[in-house]
C-alpha cells in the first residue's frame, strides 16, 4: 500500500472519529492505569461496573495500598482473573508510590516496568492519557494491519513502527 492510499485511509477514519479514546471510565492517569490492566480477558463494560465500585473509595495509588489486598480483591471479583489483577495492581501501586512519587510515569520503559503493563498497556496510557503519539497494537490491529497492507509487520512492535 503506497503512502496516499494509507494518508487517505487515516484521513477518512479521523473525519468519522476525530477524538477517538477508549471506551473505559477514567477521570486520572491512575484511574486509566487500574482500568487498563483490569481490562485484560475482560470487558470495558466489565470494568467499568467494577471500577464504578472501587474508584469512588479508592481513586490512588496509597488509597489502593490502604484498602489493602483483600479489600480490593472484594471491588473487582466480577471481573475475570481477578485475584492476578488486584495482586499486579497493587504492586504497581506500591512501586508508583516508592519510585515515582504517586504519579503514572510518562515514558514507555517506566510504564512497562510495572507489573501487568506491556507494551500495548504503555501505549494506552501514554496516548489516551498524556496525548503522545502512539498506537496500541493488539492481535485484531496487526492481524488487520498486515492483511490490508496498511502496515506490515513480522510482529506488533514493526506493525506498531510502519
Amino acid at each position: 500500500m503506497n503512502a496516499d492510499k494509507r494518508y487517505q485511509i487515516f484521513a477518512r477514519l479521523r473525519a468519522e472519529n476525530p477524538h477517538p479514546t477508549t471506551e473505559l471510565n477514567w477521570s486520572s492517569p491512575f484511574e486509566l492505569l487500574a482500568a487498563v490492566l483490569l481490562s485484560a480477558q475482560a470487558t470495558d463494560v466489565g470494568v467499568n461496573k467494577a471500577t464504578a465500585r472501587l474508584f469512588p473509595v479508592a481513586n490512588t495509588p496509597q488509597a489502593i495500598i490502604d484498602l489493602g489486598i483483600d479489600g480490593l480483591k472484594d471491588h473487582i471479583k466480577t471481573i475475570g482473573l481477578y485475584n492476578t489483577k488486584a495482586e499486579n495492581l497493587m504492586k504497581t501501586c506500591h512501586l508508583l508510590v516508592s519510585q515515582h512519587g504517586g504519579e503514572v510515569p510518562r515514558t514507555r520503559k517506566a510504564l512497562e516496568a510495572l507489573p501487568g503493563v506491556g507494551r500495548k498497556t504503555a501505549n494506552v496510557i501514554l496516548n489516551t492519557a498524556f496525548g503522545q503519539p502512539t498506537m496500541a497494537v493488539d492481535t485484531h490491529i496487526f492481524r488487520v494491519s498486515n492483511r490490508t497492507g496498511i502496515a506490515k509487520g513480522k510482529d506488533v512492535v514493526e506493525v506498531e513502527k510502519s
